[in-house]
């Protein structure tokens, strides 16, 4: 039989969305435990500020639409008193007693619903996407219905609040339930102020009838009372910074910005508002009269005082400008002749165009270099160049600039006379001891230079030229000078000034590293030429202290070796042999060509043991040769090539090439032991007829083994032999001893090819880009300025500063020591820098306003001092002695001083007298402008809704400023006895 009719059945027991979204609300709080009674101590002063806040965050939904719940809370330790529950059932909820808590009024830094109403803890609903708001009437009622049944579900005591409207208008509703008791917080904002609500009788009426207490004599209103008021205008002080002269450093003038300085400092005032906040913390009712026609309320007159700063937002400032800009160069693509026009070198190429002349380089006599350095010498054959493809007013540099820098870059240039400049040479090459402080150290941190090398000036003149003369051009015309320079000295023998003697220090940056190379070729070449021409007397000192510095490198077994080292070119430059030059092209150039060579030469003939001794430095000790009996003698040796980094690298690369097979590895140890053969022929040069024993007792003693043994006349004699290590068939030392020819030093060929290393060094910094300048640089930078910052900081002394200035000094030392940092990391130190320089800046300009240097009184100074450093670091800083205390004299002194505006034009005059009623009431007190913010705390206990009720706490909080209105209230009744 089919069905007739069709039942329809509601199933009234699911639940609906609304229910979902309370059993949601409901289930947030039992997570957090945020039920049940709470209970803690009362609030101590102040504790708004120094406490901790935290939050705890979570996402519900109502349907589809989501809203997300926050608790905020003040940490607090857990109450001693467990007993609490105890002292009756009828204790009010902790949110109720903070309402009229008056340790906590007016915090600087809190959640608005904190300063509204003084609460310790609350949870707060609000839509989660950004852009939505709860705007409809309807919808509100609905989302309190849910929290106040969500509170009676739960029996929470925390307040709940419901965010409405825009988020920009700070808009909030709430509710809080305890035992029989509930307080409703409501708001009121408007853009206009209606007028009878501008002073605080509007104010109390408004109170009063909210409240609606049935009670005739009204219990007494306790007020409390801020007004703000804000100084924009510090005009009377100039801001002392003074911007660098940029005339005054081309004229030589004292004073201006020196080369090798940085600057520092900012250009406009870094504070640009001061609030000072004048409060009447607790007045009753009545005592005070401030209505629309007169007020009482004289700031002078305020028991409490306190100032904030505003800071103005990334000042900016001329350290910061230096280092970003500086910085910004790193991303530069352009290579230097691109930047200067054509190739800076080519002309060469002409002169040497004409076939007919191609080898009169060759025939014609060398000149001999004649010591007399200017800077004029210097720069004309670059001039000469230059001018030819470019008009001379294009120059991005002018004469006098380029000049001044080329002279702080190298001051051995101004010495005209001959012996003058030999001297200052071989002692500008850094040979006085560096001074061994923590600031001078921290190049090895930053992989920089020493503050007071070449490379360290180098980088602060193409900071300093890269920001006032012509920018990136500048800097690429310095460079091509500069290298110039160094070819102009590689070529006529001068050492490079402020640089330390001795191989490259792998502590410093790559472009340091290159110039000691450079360095080191300039003194082994100098001291060649010196030797061809068998003048050892003229020779400059600074070529054998030279050597004497670098002997250290050799050898580390043998103190005895290194002592005489000093000597070694003293005794192969007066001999007027020829010294063997460079590999040949053909040969391989890794350096075990050389071996391969000599070994065919020995097949073919016998060594002879009567070869008249060549190379002797002095005899060793008391040893004698083992086999024919005469004295052992030092041999004169050759030093190992001086390494920079990216040598080293390459070196190692070719070596791990090399593989793990048996070949590799004996080559391997062939490319290694170049200088070891040196040091053989050498040693078979000085000693004929000595075996390799002799050899290894000088070069390496602990692979030669003597031990006591009774031979058969039963005397005890002293028998050696030579290591198990040395004993390993097929050796490397055996076999390097066999291929080893007696060649003395100055016959050798050379392990370190000075020529091929200059020109390679040079060729390095011909190539260079400015962006591969600025990234060696940078460091050199980053370096000079944390140490201005350092000086700066010393001259203030912030202890805040202090502990930013280490953190920058470890996070760059991280970031510095490997090859490529980040950009990224990069721009991050830079940033801590500039932050560190406005601190600074901002400390200074307070000190100028409140005058602390002009203070006569040293306790007074003291104190101000003190004042100016908390404001730094506070947000809020209450006044000792309000203003009536030295630092409150000062500030009225400004508001005075900042209200003798000029005269203002009669019409203007009319309308303001006719307009402010706040002027016509505060008429008397023109010293003080009128206050930017009016803030009001009214606070009661009433017993509400009817007269039989508990008393239970009321309170209200407004503020007023120029467009913004806002009353906030919470307002309590008692929901048994209603």
């Amino acid at each position: 039989q089919p069905e007739s009719e069709v039942f329809e059945i509601t199933d009234f027991t699911t639940a609906s969305e609304w229910e979902r979204f309370i059993s949601k609300i409901e289930e947030v709080l039992n997570d957090w435990k945020l039920i049940g009674v709470s209970s803690g101590k009362p609030l101590e002063k102040g504790i708004f500020t120094t406490g901790t806040w935290e939050e705890k965050s979570d996402e519900i939904s109502f349907a589809d639409f989501r809203f997300s719940v926050t608790h905020h809370y003040l940490v607090q330790e857990p109450s001693d008193k467990d007993g609490k529950e105890e002292l009756g059932e009828d204790a009010l909820p902790l949110p109720m007693q903070d309402l009229l808590c008056m340790n906590n009024d007016f915090p600087p830094r809190a959640h608005c619903l904190v300063r509204w109403y003084g609460l310790r803890e609350f949870v707060v609903i609000a839509p989660a996407a950004n852009n939505d708001a709860v705007v409809s009437e309807s919808k509100c009622n609905l989302l309190l219905s849910s929290i106040s049944i969500a509170l009676g579900n739960t029996g929470c005591q925390v307040p709940l609040f419901v965010q409405i409207h825009q988020k920009w208008r700070r808009m909030y509703v709430g509710e809080c339930q305890g035992p029989g008791v509930r307080t409703d917080f409501e708001m009121v904002h408007l853009r206009k102020v209606p007028s009878q609500y501008t002073h605080l009788s509007g104010l109390l009426d408004i109170f009063k009838t909210k409240i609606g207490c049935p009670l005739t004599p009204l219990p007494p209103v306790s007020m409390a009372i801020r007004l703000t008021y804000v100084l924009q205008d510090w005009q009377q002080y100039f801001w002392p910074q003074q911007p660098p002269d940029i005339d005054a450093l081309v004229g030589g003038e004292v004073g201006g910005l020196e080369f090798g300085k940085l600057p520092f400092g900012a250009c406009e005032d870094p504070i640009s508002e001061l609030h000072l906040a004048t409060t009447w913390p607790h007045l009753a009712e009545g005592i005070i009269v401030d209505n629309d026609v007169y007020s009482d309320l004289d700031p002078l007159q305020a028991p409490q005082w306190s100032v904030r700063v505003r800071k103005a937002d990334n000042p900016q400032c001329l350290l910061g400008d230096f280092l970003t800009e500086f910085f910004k160069l790193c991303r530069r693509k352009e290579s230097t002749d691109e930047i200067l026009g054509r190739p800076a070198f080519e002309e060469e190429g002409k002169e040497v165009a004409d076939i007919t002349h191609a080898l009169s380089k060759l025939t014609e006599p060398a000149p001999v270099p004649i010591p007399k350095l200017s800077v004029t010498n210097m720069v004309h054959s670059a001039k000469k160049k230059i001018r030819k493809h470019r008009g001379v007013d294009e120059s991005p540099l002018n004469n006098d600039v380029l000049n001044t820098i080329l002279l702080f870059l190298f001051p051995d240039a101004a010495d005209k006379l001959a012996d003058g400049f030999e001297n200052r040479a071989s002692t500008s090459a850094g040979s006085n001891p560096p001074p061994e402080n923590e600031d001078y150290n921290l190049f090895s941190h930053f992989k920089s230079a020493p503050s007071d090398s070449l490379t360290y000036k180098l980088a602060l003149c193409l900071c300093m030229i890269n920001f006032y003369h012509g920018g990136v051009k500048g800097v690429a015309h310095l460079w091509q000078e500069f290298v110039l320079e160094m070819r102009y000295r590689w070529e006529n023998n001068y050492l490079i000034p402020g640089l330390a003697n001795g191989s490259p220090d792998l502590r410093c940056c790559l472009l340091h590293q290159k110039l000691q190379m450079l360095n080191c070729c300039i003194e082994r070449k100098k001291a060649r030429d010196e030797g061809k021409r068998g003048s050892v007397s003229d020779r400059s000192p600074g070529g054998a202290s030279g050597d004497g510095a670098k002997g250290g490198d050799h050898s580390g077994d043998n103190p005895d070796k290194e002592k005489e080292f000093g000597k070694s070119w003293e005794s192969w430059s007066d001999s007027e042999e020829e010294y063997f030059e460079c590999l040949s092209d053909t040969e391989d150039l890794k350096g075990n060509g050389q071996e391969n060579g000599k070994k065919g030469a020995k097949e073919g003939s016998k060594e002879s043991v009567n070869l008249k001794p060549e190379g002797r430095l002095h005899p060793h000790g008391k040893l004698m040769l083992l086999h024919p009996g005469e004295p052992l003698y030092i041999p004169v040796t050759q030093e190992p090539a001086p390494m920079t980094e990216d040598l080293l690298e390459e070196q190692s690369e070719v070596l791990a090439k090399l593989g793990t097979s048996a070949e590799g590895a004996h080559l391997r140890a062939r490319m290694q032991s170049a200088c070891l053969l040196s040091d053989m022929e050498s040693f078979k040069a000085a000693n004929p007829g000595c075996c390799l024993e002799d050899f290894v007792r000088w070069y390496s003693p602990r692979d030669y083994i003597e031990e006591e043994v009774v031979d058969e006349k039963g005397n005890k004699v002293i028998k050696g032999e030579l290591s198990a290590r040395m004993k390993i068939p097929s050796n490397m030392w055996v076999e390097a001893w066999e291929t080893a020819k007696p060649v003395p030093a100055r016959r050798q060929k050379r392990l370190f090819d000075d020529t091929r290393e200059a020109e390679k060094v040079l060729h390095y910094l011909a190539v260079q880009k400015p962006a591969d300048l600025a990234r060696h640089l940078l460091p050199c930078i980053i370096h000079a300025a944390v140490l201005k910052v350092k000086d700066e900081e010393a001259l203030e002394d912030l202890s805040s500063v202090k502990k930013i200035i280490k953190q920058i000094i470890s996070h760059s030392s991280k970031v510095l020591r490997f090859p490529s940092p980040e950009d990224k990391k990069l721009e991050e130190i830079i940033a801590q820098i500039m932050s560190v320089e406005a601190i600074i800046a901002r400390a200074r300009s307070l000190k100028a306003k409140f005058g602390v240097e002009k203070c006569e009184n040293e306790e007074e100074k003291e104190d101000l001092q003190r004042f100016v450093n908390s404001l730094l670091e506070q947000p809020e800083v209450s006044v000792v002695g309000a203003g009536r205390g030295p630092a409150g004299s000062i500030i009225h002194k400004l508001f005075v001083n900042a209200q003798r505006v000029p005269a203002v034009p009669p019409l203007e005059e009319e309308l303001r007298r006719s307009g402010s009623q706040e002027e016509r009431r505060q008429g008397v007190q023109s010293e003080f402008p009128p206050p930017t913010g009016r803030e009001v705390i009214l606070r009661t206990s009433v017993p509400r809704p009817a007269p039989y009720s508990k008393a239970l706490p009321q309170r209200m909080y407004s503020v007023l400023t120029r467009e913004d209105f806002r009353l906030a209230g919470a307002f309590s009744a008692d929901t048994t006895f209603f």
